[in-house]
């Protein structure tokens, strides 16, 4: 079950719901994946809407990386992505929305 708190998103890929989180070993291979020079340009491209398919691709599999799941980035390439790429691309956002987010005191 996906926990919002710990910055879990939860997406259906190939019938199988997968728990994806931005852990900080997953950002970091992010940046390198996404060539970027800080956290923020990948915020950017998001909140601009200037983000590519490849962008999302990365995200989730980073995500699905940090939450321990066994899909392989091929396996994703390939994947039925319950909701088709608009739900791709809001479980990406979500992600990254997640894993900055603050808690309320």
């Amino acid at each position: 079950m996906a926990n919002p708190w710990r910055g879990d998103v939860a997406l259906r890929i190939d019938g199988e719901t997968r728990v994806m989180r931005l852990t900080l070993g997953a950002l970091a291979e992010l940046e390198a994946e996404m060539k970027t020079g800080s956290l923020m340009e990948i915020v950017e491209r998001f909140e601009n809407a200037t983000f590519s398919s490849q962008d999302v691709l990365a995200l989730l599999g980073a995500g699905l990386r940090g939450g321990q799941c066994d899909v392989t980035q091929d396996q994703l390439f390939h994947a039925q992505i319950e909701g088709g790429p608009i739900a791709a691309a809001r479980a990406a956002a979500e992600l990254l929305a997640r894993a900055f987010a603050v808690p309320p005191a």
